[in-house]
């Protein structure tokens, strides 16, 4: 019993590896996603440097009752540009896989400032220093360059103009606001924590919390019944 258990479990782990050598990709190409926008991306960093993915998972599981609250499964290739990915194991609160453009930002600042107040029996902390500080935006090309080194297609435009492309996206009078939606298809551009006066932390994780989910055309995806090419 114990050789021939063996061999059958020997035969399932070939089955499943040796395919992946002679594939170029395990995850499939999906319409729509793009690398992040340097903003958003700063307010990625700021996400995971408050330790909000220990509360909040970004990964809708393929369960009808997933899917009926939070809307469509989640793709691999909605992770492909994440380093590291933010799927989680624990929710303390929902899933954050899909609140791109279910509120508003006054909602979303609202709710980082006093949760509470919008959300009446979260536990969640307040964060209401994200909008008195200014969003770190001198490291951010090097930040591109780091992610671009681990595959992520940022170009050498995209490094230069790195900086400039965060303050445009905060600042929808800036002239180089088309240049950020020329870039980052689908860039959200406006002033995201209602201070034009700077380039806030809040406006960084709110312009991050606000693309999640939003890249992606499901009822295209739905129509053709495969990865978008």
């Amino acid at each position: 019993m114990l050789v021939v258990t063996l061999i059958v479990v020997s035969i399932g782990g070939l089955v499943e590896i040796v395919p992946l050598y002679y594939l170029d990709s395990t995850v499939e190409k999906v319409r729509g996603m793009r690398p992040y926008t340097p903003l958003e991306l700063v307010g990625r960093n700021i996400y995971i440097r408050e330790g909000c993915y220990n509360c909040h998972s970004q990964m809708v599981r393929s369960l009808r009752d997933e899917v009926d609250r939070y809307g469509h499964y989640s793709l691999a290739a909605e992770s492909m540009y994440d380093h590291p990915f933010q799927w989680g194991s624990k929710r303390t609160g929902p899933d954050l896989a899909r609140v791109g453009g279910r509120y508003s930002d006054d909602w979303h600042r609202e709710h980082l400032i006093r949760p509470k107040n919008v959300v009446p029996e979260s536990i969640m902390p307040g964060y209401p220093f994200l909008q008195e500080r200014p969003a770190e935006l001198d490291a951010v090309e090097a930040d591109l360059r780091a992610n671009a080194a681990l595959g992520v297609p940022y170009t050498e435009e995209m490094i230069a103009n790195a900086r400039a492309d965060a303050a445009a996206q905060a600042d929808p009078e800036s002239d180089g606001a088309e240049a950020v939606m020329a870039r980052y298809p689908k860039a959200q551009v406006r002033d995201f924590d209602g201070n034009p006066d700077m380039v806030s932390e809040m406006d960084a994780m709110i312009a991050y919390l606000q693309m999640l989910g939003t890249l992606v055309d499901f009822d295209a995806f739905r129509a053709e019944g495969e990865a978008l090419r």
